[in-house]
């Protein structure tokens, strides 16, 4: 069996140890889950862990005082750690629970400069320290070498496993086994740390003597909501089957499911990374989006790149990275990323933003081609021509796809899932051919405009007595309606020119019509 995240990770610690790494500083704000690979990974060196905090001062691993020291202030541990080192105290490793507290602006700059002192005299002597801090907020005079910086890995599978397999132990017999579900339990608990997924287990067992995935779900809402860098988006009811047309795309995305199963694991199917849809504003990219993670069964989280950004040089690409870390911890989700031309606008040519878009995008790409998670991408834009050439290079995406107008078929299907969505039989309503009738009188809509019809038919049926809508109500709705690429008939002409690059997100079935003609969209 291959070695967890983390097992990797203290691997890492006990080489960086061994190879008299005077100062590490590690990212995690689960304490006592980290302290013991820690502690492992000091073992494993040669090395004694040893700790301290501001409430019990200096102890070893048992939680005993080291020789009667209770020093609650970090500077005075600092000392006492480095008359220690200076006496031959032996190969020791010193955990700083709460010492990045100390190193806090100007009233921090005694205690910054006595470890940065100590990064230069321990290394001879065989002593290390590990500030182990929740955040990632490293000072930057530590940045320059005297401190390697390392962020902890959430529990990957085979943790999560072994803390769902403790927590049904402790539930007691009269726990709903998981029948051959286990794996399922397992996602849904990805993204949580081990304290948060225990919780979330036993909150369920509590409430329904099972592993519930959606009430594992829930928990993983807060951590989103406590990122504050991404949003969690509600399912779209229907899945793929409410968004009208767009065959060939949603045959794509429904293929790709297989690729997550114990089956396609084993196997050595690739996890799909992610696509890029481009295409006119209004055409179902965002409801293609939404659907998408219903249809999946997984999270939807968007990521709105252009609230990540900031003036300051330096921090878009820090929120960026904070971002992609909780992405990474999630595991399987739908990551949506509305209007990606938008996100980096100035990001090639004439700089605007003193390079914030360039850094931006730098970071992305980056993150892009080095990332291992299952997170699945799905990506829109409007305005192909804004988009960098580096984020359009062949490999970036599993596939690009290219959303034109809809169809006179596809304008009758969203005509007939919109009539669904609210709550009504469009075979009763307009008979077996009105939604096509309906359609016709739609040239050149998109598919918002063309879903927008049964809303104000509605309003006029309404106001009418509270009748039912007919295929009147509708066409007399599409004849008020001015479509709105009549007004970027240049922009429709230079999307489609770049779509022979992509994929048509319509089959060639759906845009040919009885007499095997490609119908004209305008």
């Amino acid at each position: 069996m291959p070695p967890t995240r983390s097992q990797t990770q203290a691997a890492d610690v006990a080489a960086l140890l061994r190879a008299r790494n005077a100062v590490l500083w590690v990212n995690s704000p689960e304490e006592v889950r980290v302290e013991l690979y820690l502690a492992r990974a000091c073992e494993s060196a040669g090395y004694m862990p040893m700790f301290w905090d501001c409430a019990q001062g200096l102890t070893d691993l048992s939680g005993k005082l080291v020789a009667g020291q209770e020093t609650q202030d970090a500077t005075e541990a600092l000392k006492f750690i480095r008359a220690k080192a200076k006496e031959g105290g032996g190969r020791t490793v010193w955990v700083m629970r709460d010492l990045h507290k100390w190193l806090d602006g100007p009233i921090g700059i005694q205690t910054l400069r006595q470890l940065r002192n100590l990064a230069r005299e321990l290394p001879p002597l065989g002593v290390s320290i590990i500030v182990l801090a929740p955040s990632g907020n490293v000072p930057p005079e530590l940045g320059g070498g005297d401190a390697v910086v390392m962020d902890w890995p959430k529990p990957d599978r085979e943790e999560i496993g072994q803390v769902l397999d403790r927590t049904m132990k402790n539930g007691g017999e009269r726990v709903e086994p998981l029948n051959g579900n286990r794996d399922i339990a397992i996602d849904a608990a990805i993204g949580l740390n081990s304290l948060e997924a225990e919780a979330a287990f036993a909150a369920s067992l509590v409430k329904t003597r099972r592993i519930d995935p959606e009430m594992i779900a829930a928990e993983k809402k807060r951590v989103i909501a406590r990122s504050g860098l991404l949003t969690w988006v509600e399912p779209l009811p229907g899945g793929l089957d409410a968004v009208g047309g767009l065959d060939s795309m949603k045959g794509w995305l429904m293929q790709r499911t297989i690729a997550y199963s114990p089956e396609a694991r084993a196997y050595g199917l690739a996890i799909p990374k992610g696509v890029l849809v481009i295409g006119v504003s209004g055409c179902g990219k965002t409801f293609s989006a939404k659907a998408t993670g219903t249809a999946w069964r997984c999270p939807i989280i968007r990521w709105d790149m252009g609230a990540l950004r900031s003036k300051y040089v330096g921090e878009s690409e820090r929120n960026i990275r904070e971002a992609q870390r909780t992405v990474e911890s999630m595991g399987r989700v739908v990551l949506w990323i509305d209007e990606m031309d938008k996100a980096f606008a100035g990001s090639t040519g004439p700089q605007g933003d003193g390079g914030v878009a360039s850094d931006a995008l730098g970071a992305m790409l980056t993150w892009m081609n080095d990332r291992t998670n299952q997170a699945f991408i799905f990506a829109t834009a409007n305005d192909v021509e804004a988009l960098p050439p580096e984020l359009l290079r062949k490999g970036r995406w599993d596939e690009m796809f290219f959303v034109d107008l809809p169809t006179p078929i596809e304008r009758a299907q969203i005509i007939e899932a919109t009539t669904r969505s609210r709550g009504r039989d469009p075979v009763k309503l307009f008979g077996a051919d009105g939604a096509d009738e309906i359609a016709s009188h739609c040239d050149k809509f998109t598919g918002a405009e063309v879903a927008s019809l049964i809303d104000e038919a509605m309003f006029a049926a309404f106001a009418d007595g509270a009748r039912e809508i007919t295929p009147a109500d509708l066409i007399a709705a599409a004849g008020k309606v001015v479509p709105l690429v009549d007004s970027m008939p240049e922009k429709m002409q230079r999307l489609r020119a770049w779509s022979k690059r992509a994929r048509p997100a319509t089959s060639q079935e759906a845009r040919t019509g009885p007499t095997g003609r490609v119908l004209d969209l305008g």
